[in-house]
């Protein structure tokens, strides 16, 4: 079975907005119960390490949620692990098999920046690992680069938030870049469904969704991937 890491966004503030971000809940629980469920080790950590703090707009309290964010909020063992997470400068790339960037806006403002972050991605797609991200968490991808130093997402299938879906709801201003514009920048050969309709691609290790509704899809790819990843390095 896999070794696999969550990353999730320790930015909480949503631009000049006064609103609180984070990282979006079902983004995260989508495809942490899916590796779980299939056997997998999943671990998560975050840009600044410390508590998660999940954006406000992603979970509720009265239980009105997707099934995988209520069964994450009701697993203690499950909640421990947002309490103390690691930063991702502490962490050691060859301890995993795969690593996913969950979304949220708060990623928008850490995760291109880090540059622990652009390490840890480049050396476990190197590696021969998986790398998977979904929503705004392909803003993780933006640094990371092959072993060649050409950018990661150059030449392969791409898919995020859409420039379209960040107008749709009036963050355009608010964000450093617009994601699917950079993506494309760096070679990226983006996909894209409608607006705020579902969409998962897969190119080989590399595994994108566009939406919080493509965490699902998203999650069946990362299997997919995982399973095919461990057939190779078997063989």
């Amino acid at each position: 079975m896999a070794n696999a890491l969550i990353v999730l966004t320790s930015h909480t503030e949503l631009g000049r907005t006064g609103r609180k971000t984070g990282f979006y809940f079902d983004e995260m629980a989508a495809p942490y119960w899916a590796l779980t469920d299939a056997g997998h080790d999943v671990r998560i950590a975050t840009i600044a390490g410390g508590s998660a703090t999940p954006d406000p707009t992603s979970v509720t309290a009265d239980g009105d949620n997707p099934p995988a964010v209520d069964r994450f909020r009701a697993d203690p063992v499950a909640m421990a692990k947002l309490s103390d997470t690691p930063s991702v400068d502490a962490i050691d790339a060859t301890n995993f098999d795969a690593v996913f960037l969950a979304g949220g806006h708060g990623t928008m403002f850490d995760f291109p920046d880090s540059d622990g972050l652009a390490d840890l991605v480049s050396a476990i797609h190197a590696a021969g690992g998986v790398v998977g991200a979904v929503c705004h968490g392909p803003a993780g991808l933006v640094k990371a680069t092959r072993t060649d130093g050409r950018p990661l997402v150059e030449g392969l299938r791409v898919n995020a938030f859409t420039d379209a879906e960040e107008a749709a709801v009036e963050l355009t201003d608010e964000m450093p870049f617009l994601l699917e514009t950079r993506l494309r920048a760096l070679g990226a050969v983006f996909e894209a469904s409608g607006v705020f309709e579902p969409h998962a691609v897969r190119d080989g290790r590399l595994v994108t969704g566009q939406n919080p509704a493509s965490a699902g899809p998203v999650a069946a790819l990362l299997l997919e991937a995982i399973a095919e990843s461990h057939a190779v390095k078997a063989a």
